[in-house]
Parts: C-alpha cells; sequence; structure tokens
C-alpha cells in the first residue's frame, strides 16, 4: 500500500485563512479544490438555477397542466436509496404543489429488473393514470417509454444516469419530456446530482411556473425545502461525487435533521440505528439510514423504504423503521455468508504469493441477487481490482440468465469497459449500464466464461501498475494542536463523501502497545508527536511493527462518560 500526500496549495490556504476559516479547514479545503470562502457558503440562494437544467421548464408546464385538469400522476421509482427518496420527494412535493391524484409504482428487483419496461407502463395505465413519471431512470428504457406513449399515456422522464450510446451515437428514449444532466445539449454544471436531485429540481421549476400563473406568489408558495432532508439522504446514499452544488443540498438538509426538522420515517430510522439525529452527519446517511432503506429494495420490497419516508404517523413510522431494521440484519447475515464464499472463488482464481488476475468475476448459483453489488464491493476492497458478482436471475423465463454487479478501482471506468466487451464480444451482454465505478449487466449463464475473459482482457490493457497499487490520498501529518475533542465534532459536521474525501491524515508513528478484540479488530497505543493517543483497526488483524506509517482518521470514543480523541486506521505502509 503507498500512502500519499494531497497537494495543498499554499496560496488558496493563506487566502481561506485571511477569510476567517479555521486553519486545519482551510488546509482541509484548499486540497479538496476549494479556492475561496464563497465556495463554503452552503446557501439555498446560491444553488444552480433549475432554469439551467434542460427540460426542467417543459416538465414544470407539462406537470402545472396534469395538476389544473386533476389529471393522474404516477411516479415509476427505483429500488435503491436514491430512487425510493426520489419517490418520496415527488409524492410529497406534488402533492404540497397542488396535484390530488398522485401515486406510484416500484418494480421488483427480481421480476422487473431495473427501469422502466414494457409490462410497468401497462401496470401504470391499469392503475388508471394519466401522465407516468420516472425518478432515477428511465433514460435508456426506449422499449418502455415507448409502450407508455402507445398507451396513451404522457411521460416525463427524470434521471442522472448516462443515456445509452449505440455505434457511437447517443439514443435517448421518445419521452414527452426528459429532465437529465447527463443528456446531450444540458448546461447544468452539476452533471454529478443525484436522481432525487433531479426531482427536487423539477419541483423547484413547476412552482415557478405555478407562481407565474398566479396560483400562489412568492410570500404564500409551498416551502420545498421540507423535502431537503430526504434529498441529502438519497444524495449520500447514491454515493455521488459531492460537488459545490450537491454539498449545499447535503449541508441544508443536515441542517433540518439536526433541528429535529424532518420527516418521521427518518426520525425513526434515526432511532432504529442508533444515531442521534441532532449530531446527524454524513456519515450517518452513507452507513446507517441508507442501508436500511436500500436493504428493502435488496430482500423484500422498496415499497416499505418508500412508505417509511411518505408516512407523517409518528408509529407508522416507527413500526417501518424497525422492519427495514430487521431487513437489513438478514441483509448482512446473507452477505456475510456470501462474502467468504465469494471471497474463496476470487482467491482460487491466483496461486498464493501470486498477483490477483486484473479484473475479478465470480458466480455461484446460490448467490442472492440483491446482494451481489455489496459482495462486489468487498472484493474490490480487499483485492484491489475491478470486480463482479453474478447471481442467478430468478425472474420467470430468464433463469438462464445471470445478473451481475460490479465494483472498480480507481482509473478504470466500469461502464465504458462494458461497453467495449458488448463490441469485442457481441451477443454476450444481454444488457449493461452505470458508472465509472459501479456498473451492472446480464448475461447468459453459459456466456459467463466469455464475459470474464474479455473483461479481463480490457482490463489488462487499461491497468498500469501503477493503477494496480493500492493508495490512500491523504492530508499529511496531523499537529499535536489539533488533536481535540471540539475539533473531532468541527470535522463530523462537515460535508464529506464521494469526490470530497473525509478528513484523512498520514505520519510515522510508534506503536506502544496492540491487541486484538473481538477476534478481528487491532487496539492499539500510538505516540503521536510525542504524546500517547488510542487507535484502533477495524477488520484489521496482523500486527504492525514498532514503527510505522499510518493513515489515520479522528475519531471520539467514551468511556465512563469521558470523550476522548482516537485514530480510526485506514491503512499502513510497511
Amino acid at each position: 500500500m503507498k500512502i500519499l500526500v494531497r497537494d495543498i496549495p499554499p496560496r488558496t490556504v493563506w487566502a481561506l485563512e485571511q477569510a476567517g476559516v479555521h486553519p486545519l479547514l482551510a488546509r482541509l479545503y484548499a486540497s479538496r479544490g476549494v479556492q475561496s470562502k464563497s465556495e463554503l457558503d452552503d446557501g439555498l440562494a446560491l444553488l444552480l438555477p433549475p432554469a439551467s437544467m434542460k427540460g426542467t421548464a417543459e416538465a414544470a408546464v407539462l406537470l402545472a397542466d396534469a395538476i389544473a385538469q386533476n389529471r393522474k400522476l404516477c411516479i415509476v421509482a427505483d429500488y435503491d436509496c436514491d430512487g425510493a427518496t426520489a419517490c418520496a420527494v415527488g409524492l410529497r412535493g406534488l402533492r404540497l404543489l397542488g396535484a390530488k391524484n398522485v401515486g406510484y409504482i416500484v418494480p421488483d428487483r427480481v421480476v422487473d429488473g431495473y427501469g422502466l419496461t414494457a409490462p410497468i407502463s401497462q401496470r401504470v395505465k391499469d392503475s388508471g393514470a394519466d401522465v407516468l413519471i420516472t425518478v432515477d431512470n428511465g433514460i435508456a428504457s426506449m422499449d418502455g417509454v415507448a409502450a407508455a406513449r402507445a398507451l396513451g399515456l404522457q411521460v416525463l422522464v427524470t434521471d442522472h444516469h448516462l443515456p445509452a450510446i449505440v455505434n457511437g451515437e447517443v439514443l435517448l428514449p421518445d419521452a414527452d419530456v426528459i429532465v437529465n444532466p447527463n443528456q446531450p445539449g444540458c448546461n447544468f454544471e452539476s452533471k454529478s446530482i443525484a436522481g432525487v436531485g433531479v426531482m427536487f429540481y423539477v419541483l423547484l421549476a413547476l412552482r415557478a411556473e405555478l407562481r407565474s400563473r398566479g396560483a400562489f406568489d412568492s410570500s404564500q408558495q409551498p416551502k420545498l425545502d421540507a423535502l431537503l432532508p430526504l434529498v441529502a439522504l438519497g444524495t449520500v446514499a447514491d454515493v455521488v461525487k459531492l460537488d459545490a452544488n450537491n454539498r449545499r443540498l447535503v449541508a441544508q438538509g443536515l441542517k433540518r435533521v439536526r433541528t429535529r426538522v424532518l420527516p418521521a420515517g427518518l426520525a425513526s430510522l434515526f432511532v432504529a440505528s442508533g444515531r442521534t439525529a441532532k449530531a446527524a452527519t454524513t456519515f450517518d446517511f452513507g452507513f446507517a439510514l441508507g442501508p436500511r432503506i436500500n436493504a428493502a429494495g435488496r430482500l423484500a420490497d422498496m415499497t416499505l423504504g418508500i412508505e417509511c419516508l411518505l408516512t407523517d404517523d409518528a408509529a407508522r413510522a416507527d413500526e417501518l423503521a424497525k422492519a427495514l431494521d430487521g431487513i437489513n440484519r438478514q441483509r448482512r447475515e446473507i452477505e456475510g455468508d456470501m462474502r467468504e464464499q465469494a471471497f474463496d472463488l476470487a482467491e482460487s482464481l491466483f496461486d498464493e504469493g501470486t498477483e490477483p488476475p486484473p479484473a475479478i468475476c465470480v458466480f455461484d448459483p446460490d448467490f442472492h441477487e440483491g446482494v451481489v453489488g455489496i459482495v462486489a464491493s468487498r472484493i474490490k476492497d480487499k483485492l484491489h481490482r475491478p470486480a463482479f458478482v453474478f447471481a442467478a436471475s430468478k425472474a420467470p423465463g430468464k433463469e438462464h440468465e445471470l445478473k451481475g454487479s460490479g465494483r472498480s478501482i480507481p482509473g478504470f471506468h466500469l461502464r465504458d469497459a462494458l461497453d467495449l466487451v458488448a463490441k469485442r464480444h457481441p451477443g454476450v451482454l444481454l444488457r449493461f449500464g452505470g458508472h465509472a465505478m459501479a456498473a451492472g449487466c446480464t448475461i447468459a449463464e453459459e456466456n459467463f466464461d466469455a464475459f470474464e475473459q474479455g473483461l479481463n482482457d480490457v482490463a489488462k490493457e487499461w491497468l498500469d501498475a501503477a493503477t494496480l497499487t493500492r493508495r490512500i490520498d491523504t492530508d499529511g501529518p496531523l499537529k499535536p494542536e489539533y488533536r481535540r475533542i471540539d475539533l473531532v465534532d468541527t470535522l463530523h459536521k462537515e460535508v464529506w463523501g464521494q469526490g470530497f474525501a473525509p478528513p484523512t491524515f498520514s505520519e510515522e508513528v510508534e506503536v506502544l502497545s496492540q491487541r486484538l478484540v473481538g477476534e478481528k479488530h487491532l487496539a492499539l497505543k500510538l505516540k503521536h508527536q510525542g504524546q500517547p493517543v488510542d487507535a484502533i483497526w477495524f477488520g484489521h488483524t496482523e500486527p504492525l511493527p514498532a514503527r510505522v506509517v499510518l493513515a489515520f482518521r479522528l475519531d471520539a470514543d467514551e468511556w465512563n462518560g469521558v470523550r476522548r480523541v482516537r485514530f480510526l486506521i485506514e491503512g499502513a505502509e510497511v
């Protein structure tokens, strides 16, 4: 493992300090590309304007007309946390803005697969709907949109995924309106906005349209900021890049959560996960609430997750949150069994003492389709290779198909790799899509070996020694005066995440003592800058030498009511 230190531009640090930013935060922000204090202003007024996102004005007219005519609206959601929060934001927002007749349908991961399909369009029509609205899906659903239009439905696609590309040409569904910052011709600066963020922007545009029609004025208009806790949750849980606009959305959501201005379902999820809303962090969204919502889509029915986010009844919210917590515990058990089996399969692909192949592909008939993405992520983390895990499809009539989910390492664009495999091996990939770091695909079981070989060929060409070396980017040494509880709390309150990494420091320390706790974690006593400090390395059992360069994050440990600084070890350069 290579521990590296981010470039920290001194002039930017100085300018931020002169503007009143704490010296430690100034250093952290500067190394993450922040140029001025104005970029740290998380005020709603600084959000990118809705009009700059292609399609929002047309979507607003379509929805305003539908509301005026009391037409029935139906949202087609996705079965992950981004899709669930986008659905809840859409339903709550449309009702706030006057829609009297709005419902939703969420596809079943096993039966329906991903995205809007022709059978789902038929279900929407059968529900009596007039307008179909996709959230967090639809940009690649050519057949589903065509079927909906043929049934007489108006179709509004809201999505953030990349559109399909065939023979070098971008293909878009024939929807009435498409709102997606990644469609051709859209100049919206935040290409990384999540699906829930796109739906929120559509609602902002709709409110402006209704205001222009005289439905209300600016002093009486419905307040959409009540939706921001859900926007923040979906944005963090979908692991999109936290650019300036996304950080503002998340920061505004966190502010409301911390002051207990949040939907009943979110409040109950905090309790069910053992977290405290008044001290909410992005970590809580990404690793506590998000997984509990996602578990419903993986193992059960995402309707549970969406209903939890929609209810305003505290007792009902508690009931649903406890159910989601139970499903998440079940997910962890299934994942644990699958993970060990998948590790064994992955490690059988290479001899002990040799390097793993450029890409890892594993399949077992007993693997659970809902957990393949998580297990792929675990393999990727352990072996530092792009990894795909496949499970047999349980959809009627498609038992011969395998559904795979992949996770990648920096420097290897997974969706582009799948695109190249599809070009070189026509017919092997039945369906695929995704992003740089995460993607999914469907193949025939008989083509597993061909896919594995094709992906490894691409990985062999694209990955060099530097990319295949595990690395941790850090913020360098931590001054001893910054090893304080109040600064730990300050750092935890900031918005960190994908593309705006949480602070990780690195330097050589002396190991005073070390012992195993719980048989799988290494508890340490270190000498840092001449002073002792406790540390823990979760999931690591190998002992460390007396002196070692460590990468670590700041944390607080509480014992007998006393809070002390603790280092969370992220890696060691030995």
